[in-house]
């Protein structure tokens, strides 16, 4: 039986050494039970058939103690089970409490008016109250959560505009056993690395620890000897314990934003009601394992505390609890009639909104006199009439466009003072400085980390993987936290991203997939990826404009594939013709030089036959061309460019006037793009003939092994002369 205290006055402490005020303990409470209302309403709507599968909060509440503890505008990428922070959040932000309950119900019902999805997704976000939408259940938002905290410290350092306040923090939450996934392990150490060498980095890592993974349970003292890292503060509360939590929370996030360094809060939690809506705990818990996580229930934790402080009755909790409970359920009701989405158009807009006029608003030439003048100011000399090679091309694009855009920064490994493995960002650092162009730890999600915090915050990153291969470590990266970020924020979250990667074959004296990589297929299938790939110098350096304008513009996501052994390539049919050199057009010419996304370029007006390709492929197919047109065959030769959006109207065009189509695809035969090009025109209804040739499914060995796997001008024109018949 509960014995009410002493009434203490609500303006001071709630108990006797702790900085939480009665008015403040009550608040929270209300929220805590909120959030646990909220569960039971996901239970009802399952069982009404009316809602969908989510993971609850209950056990987690204190939670609400850590929004409590930071700053309404601060940034917060939020764990599954946060929602006492975000209904506390919601209310900081001076919204009705019933805000921010319809806000989760509407995303456990799947209604197209949910505020932050739309029915996408049941995920804790909003524009308006700093809370950044995540999907992630096993902790891949952590390199974003410290590309944020980096965002904060070097768009002050800029002097360019952000998304958050020069003082704000960057919050962060996950579960126990996420402390175990190398996302989280990359976000861990990329703060440590980051703060050994002195840089700022404001992130509040927050571990709610309730001891066990879906089944299976975290050891003792594990989360804290994961935490322990040179350069982040370690604190630990009960999370049970609103005061305590409140407390340790406060003094973190204290330490946080003074210092400008981060720090990890532990806090000891339970789990209530089973992992999720399908789990049966009691599968694998023993009775008495889940009766003392009952026992220390953080909602009855925080109603005693009000009760003995003599601020409410235990007949007044209950009063209140079931007005509350009747209030939460009339809501869950009325979201079942809201409106749900309705077609596939609908669900995907938020995927790839690129509208073609984007380039003409971006170009220096239309852009406000500000920019112009940065632009041509900060150009380098023009020399039209030098042509350059493909690695000089992507270099001087990159030069220009960093003196355009003072919010632009260029980072990998080895970028800054090599200037890259083979040159291409080299002498950049020196002009613009290491706050916009420097190295990064050798870790890919962390690089992709930073960006995406980078592009969310208003900043316009163009990272570098430094080969295709080490693409694939962290596509987690692309495929879960940056292509899905639009689509579950409705646009209202945009992470602005171009990543530039040097890939596929071809390289002389390399062996190995991780240095001659042919595989694409993980990238193609991303929804709302924009993939480009230029072969030519002239491409290059028009379709990197046009993706940074589609990224800084629209917050597209896209990969920019280099091929690495066209670098530095300058001939075409004979040594000395210099077929593959192109002029550079300057910043002054810029809007007559992009190249619209999904448009392919074509050579030669053939009518015998067409020869798709991209890459490498478009070099070895018009020389291939040439020796046909020889032999008195009239070809033509199609560069896709763009992996994604197909160049689909281009495609077919090109195919119609020959009817019969060859296509050269440098990637694998199984998982290739030749196999999305065959069902484009397929489906198009194309009629004509058609084949393909492509690399073997093999990886890529070593030196002159690598001409028996790999897709050869030899093959190509076998393969042409047997089309043609």
């Amino acid at each position: 039986m509960l014995k009410v205290g002493a009434a203490r006055d609500p303006g001071g402490p709630v108990r006797e050494g702790t900085s939480l005020t009665g008015e403040q303990c009550r608040t929270l409470f209300h929220r805590q039970l909120d959030s646990r209302l909220l569960d039971i309403a996901a239970r009802w709507l399952r069982e009404q058939d009316q809602g969908f599968y989510t993971i609850g909060s209950a056990g987690h509440e204190g939670n609400a103690a850590v929004a409590a503890a930071v700053r309404a505008g601060d940034p917060a990428l939020l764990h599954y089970r946060s929602g006492a922070f975000y209904l506390t959040r919601s209310e900081q932000a001076g919204r009705l409490p019933e805000q921010g309950l319809r806000d989760v119900l509407m995303g456990l019902t799947a209604s197209a008016e949910e505020p932050i999805a739309g029915g996408r997704h049941k995920v804790f976000g909003h524009p308006d109250l700093a809370v950044i939408p995540q999907t992630s259940t096993i902790a891949s938002h952590l390199p974003r959560a410290v590309g944020v905290a980096f965002a904060i410290e070097r768009a002050r350092a800029l002097e360019v505009a952000s998304q958050w306040e020069n003082d704000a923090i960057a919050v962060c939450s996950f579960g126990d056993a996420s402390v175990n996934h190398a996302s989280a392990l990359s976000g861990f150490n990329t703060a440590s690395y980051a703060t050994y060498q002195g840089m700022s980095l404001p992130i509040l890592f927050v571990c709610e620890d309730n001891g066990i993974g879906i089944s299976v349970r975290t050891p003792k003292g594990w989360v804290e000897a994961s935490a322990r890292r040179p350069g982040i503060e370690y604190f630990s509360a009960d999370g049970c314990d609103l005061a305590d939590a409140y407390d340790t929370a406060t003094r973190a996030a204290r330490h946080v934003r003074e210092r400008r360094s981060p720090a990890f809060l532990h806090l000891s939690t339970v789990r209530l009601m089973g992992h999720a809506g399908s789990d049966v705990e009691s599968s694998y818990r023993t009775a008495r394992e889940i009766r003392l996580d009952m026992e220390r229930d953080p909602l009855l934790a925080t109603a005693r505390l009000l009760v003995e402080a003599g601020l409410m009755t235990p007949d007044e909790l209950l009063m209140h609890y079931e007005s509350a409970r009747e209030h939460v359920l009339r809501i869950a009701l009325e979201t079942t009639r809201s409106p749900r989405l309705g077609s596939a158009k609908e669900v995907m807009e938020p995927l790839a909104p690129r509208r073609a006029e984007l380039i003409a608003r971006i170009s220096p030439v239309a852009a406000g006199s500000a920019v112009r003048e940065r632009a041509f100011a900060g150009a380098l000399p023009e020399n039209e009439d030098k042509p350059l090679t493909l690695s000089q091309s992507i270099n001087r694009t990159l030069a220009d466009a960093l003196a355009v855009y003072p919010e632009m920064t260029v980072f990998g490994e080895d970028v800054a003072k090599k200037g890259g493995v083979y040159g291409v960002t080299r002498g950049l650092q020196k002009r613009f400085g290491s706050g916009r162009v420097f190295d990064t730890l050798l870790d890919e999600q962390s690089i992709l980390g930073l960006a995406l915090g980078s592009g969310l915050s208003k900043l316009l990153p163009v990272p570098e993987i430094q080969y295709l291969a080490y693409l694939h470590n962290a596509l987690d990266q692309l495929r879960g936290e940056a292509s899905t970020m639009s689509f579950f924020s409705k646009g209202a979250y945009r992470n602005p991203l171009v990543v530039r990667v040097a890939g596929y074959a071809y390289q002389k004296g390399f062996g190995g997939h991780f240095h001659n990589d042919n595989s694409v297929a993980a990238l193609r299938d991303i929804p709302g990826l924009v993939i480009a790939s230029p072969s030519r110098p002239d491409d290059a350096a028009a379709m990197l404009r046009t993706c940074l304008a589609a990224a800084r513009t629209e917050g597209s996501v896209c990969v920019f594939l280099e091929p690495i052994a066209l670098y530095n390539t300058k001939d075409l049919f004979e040594e000395g013709d210099g077929g593959w050199l192109a002029p550079y057009a300057p910043p002054s010419r810029w809007p007559e030089t992009h190249v619209p996304i999904g448009r392919a370029r074509s050579y030669g007006d053939g009518r015998d036959l067409t020869i798709v390709t991209f890459g490498n492929g478009v070099r070895m197919s018009l020389r291939a061309a040439v020796r046909l047109t020889q032999e008195g065959y009239s070809c033509r030769v199609l560069d896709l460019r763009w992996l994604a959006p197909l160049p689909v109207d281009d495609l077919l065009r090109a195919a119609e006037l020959t009817g019969k189509v060859l296509i050269a695809d440098e990637t694998r035969h199984t998982g290739g793009v030749s196999e999305g090009i065959v069902a484009e025109l397929l489906d198009a209804g194309f009629s004509g003939q058609i084949a393909r040739v492509a690399s073997s499914d093999s990886f890529v060995p070593l030196g002159e092994a690598a001409n028996h796997v790999l897709l050869s001008e030899e093959e190509i024109e076998q393969a042409a002369r047997k089309l043609l018949g």
